[in-house]
């Protein structure tokens, strides 16, 4: 069990106590939104808000330095906000690339990026704000796109396929390069309904020819970041299971103060601070909005679908399970959001480890933070099983989160 002694009440003082992917072939995806194959200058519009309208000019590459000998050309654009990208030996020297579409990230609040909304104004049209993968050759022609959903209008987006409301995050095939299963993240994290967007992030394997979506491990704790990122090693699959919240505390930047908690890793106890979301309304870390328990034990997993599950962690469970869900594990946590993931080569000097790279909080909500910086991390489980910690939110890189440097301006 984990304490936490800081006497402070300012509003980001800590709320509780804490007790390989590659490919040598060089390429570049020159990313943009809803438009055809094209590297030709253009003023568009956003087809459901026409007067909101941007330049688009992906251009060749022309502004990536490289080394001399390398040659910088667009491989793929047009491409509706990719997340994850995975590569496929076929036959000899070929390859497939695999490219996933987020879909609809964030709540805009104006319907101006809502898949629902297109889906009714432009029935029958391909619906750029929901997720897919599109399978491209290795001369950058498209083959096929997987995992589509047929209805925007529903949780599920229709019959094995990706959720409709995103975002989708990460794909991954289990054994790089030689394929074996494909594997992705996605979730309703950006519906409006808070309730359908509470533990909604899925691991799910895609079939990568058909494209039918099939889940693996389901009901992953969602919020301000869903589960995100793999890396696979030694017959496991790790994630990112990101934070719930900015920073420990339910407020009402969190649907309005209706979405989950974040779920400890272990257990903790409760510093004596409260936070103020206004109106009288008060919560503790790592409880529900607009419950105040100082000092109470938060036990390890509350909250959680599974056994073993917890968020602001790396998580991982058994490849090879004919229930993964009964295998999850917490690998490592204190982090708000440890997006970047990848285990470094076998001699290199860390030796292995897994490195995690998170993006600090943000200055908004009960607990606001300004200039928290983003961080690398080496995360290792410990000998005895249990999860190594990390800080957050109790720290942010190497300093507390009580010190001065992060007051809201």
């Amino acid at each position: 069990m984990r304490r936490f002694t800081s006497c402070s009440n300012r509003r980001r003082e800590a709320p509780f106590a804490r007790g390989d992917r590659g490919v040598g072939t060089p390429l570049v995806l020159a990313f943009a939104c809803m438009l055809p194959l094209t590297v030709n200058a253009a003023v568009v519009a956003n087809p459901l808000c026409p007067a909101e309208t941007a330049l688009y000019d992906p251009g060749n590459g022309q502004d990536i330095s490289v080394p001399s000998g390398y040659v910088v050309s667009v491989f793929a654009s047009g491409l509706n906000f990719p997340t994850g990208i995975a590569f496929r030996a076929t036959n000899g020297v070929n390859f497939e690339v695999y490219v996933l579409e987020s879909g609809h990230g964030l709540p805009a609040g104006n319907n101006c990026n809502d898949e629902a909304v297109f889906q009714q104004r432009f029935p029958g049209q391909a619906n750029p704000f929901t997720p897919d993968i599109r399978v491209f050759s290795r001369n950058g022609r498209l083959l096929r796109t997987l995992g589509k959903p047929t209805d925007a209008t529903t949780a599920t987006g229709g019959n094995n396929v990706l959720q409709p409301h995103g975002p989708a995050v990460d794909i991954a095939f289990e054994n790089g390069l030689q394929g074996g299963r494909l594997f992705g993240s996605d979730s309703n994290q950006a519906t409006h309904a808070h309730n359908g967007q509470n533990n909604s992030s899925r691991i799910v394997i895609i079939d990568p020819q058909s494209g039918a979506v099939t889940p693996f491990i389901s009901n992953l704790p969602t919020g301000d970041h869903p589960t995100e990122e793999f890396a696979f090693k030694g017959g496991w699959i790790y994630w990112s299971q990101g934070s719930t919240t900015n920073s420990g505390v339910v407020g009402l930047d969190n649907g309005g103060g209706q979405n989950q908690p974040d779920i400890p890793c272990q257990d903790i106890v409760l510093s004596q601070n409260v936070f103020d979301s206004g109106n009288g309304v008060k919560s503790s870390g790592y409880s529900p909005f607009g419950v105040a328990q100082p000092g109470a034990t938060v036990k390890a997993f509350t909250g959680a679908t599974y056994k073993g599950v917890c968020d602001g962690a790396i998580l991982r469970a058994r490849l090879d399970a004919s229930d993964p869900s009964s295998t999850i594990q917490p690998y490592s946590w204190g982090y708000r959001n440890g997006f970047a993931l990848r285990f470094a080569p076998q001699n290199h000097v860390l030796k292995g480890a897994l490195v995690v790279g998170e993006n600090g909080p943000d200055e908004r909500g009960a607990r606001p933070s300004n200039g928290a910086p983003d961080a690398m991390h080496i995360a290792r489980q410990n000998d005895d099983g249990t999860p190594d910690y990390h800080g957050w939110p109790d720290r942010y890189g190497f300093l507390a989160s009580a010190q001065h440097v992060f007051d809201p301006v």
